[in-house]
């Protein structure tokens, strides 16, 4: 589990590819990120929730199999670029975010990209089915941020994120541009709660239905 706020923006050291596998390490910058990290431990990589498979001294190593590779950024890693990383939560952390899975619903395209002044505002167009979960002032994590929706259009699949400076100067979105594509992790309760009404709500309406006389 993960609370969508990210511990540093890091570089892509190394990169792999074999049939279906890609291997990848990245470089820590900081002993208090790699304080306590061991084998096995689950890291967020720009939102996908990652085991530790070897540490050489700064560099932590990933593997990402062909169902990661399919639905998320991952594929596209390339030495050099920049990832958000977090480590897993503990007992007792703050929840500055909102509750993060690590596992990614799939990925959005930036669609704009505007900087009135002072401000920084991205819009994100996402597959149509996943709209029924988005709301005005709802969460989303992207790259594994946990983020506010500001604007939702659901007849174009879009939704407008207002970005703060911290958040830019902590993250990737500050080089992000029109074109790319982030990966989301759709709100789980919000999904929850929706799916529910939507699965027993016609069964109530056709009950009420039946009992008319």
């Amino acid at each position: 589990m993960f609370t969508g706020i990210a511990e540093a923006c890091v570089p892509v050291a190394s990169v792999a590819h074999a049939e279906g596998l890609t291997t990848f390490a990245l470089e820590f910058p900081s002993e208090e990120l790699l304080a306590g990290l061991v084998t096995g431990a689950s890291v967020s990589v720009d939102g996908v929730c990652l085991t530790v498979t070897r540490i050489d001294g700064a560099r932590v190593h990933f593997d990402a199999m062909a169902e990661t590779l399919g639905k998320t950024t991952l594929g596209a890693l390339a030495v050099g670029a920049r990832v958000n990383v977090e480590r897993s939560a503990r007992f007792g952390s703050e929840i500055g975010g909102h509750v993060v899975s690590g596992h990614v619903t799939g990925t959005a395209e930036i669609v704009a990209v505007d900087t009135p002044e002072n401000n920084h505002v991205v819009t994100f167009r996402v597959p149509a089915g996943w709209m029924k979960y988005v709301f005005p002032k709802g969460f989303i994590a992207l790259d594994g941020i946990s983020l506010t929706v500001v604007d939702v259009r659901k007849d174009r699949g879009e939704l407008t994120v207002w970005f703060i400076p911290e958040t830019l100067r902590r993250t990737t979105f500050g080089w992000k541009r029109a074109g790319d594509r982030v990966n989301v992790e759709i709100e789980r309760q919000t999904q929850a709660i929706v799916d529910t009404v939507e699965d027993i709500l016609p069964r109530i309406l056709q009950g009420m239905l039946s009992a008319r006389p």
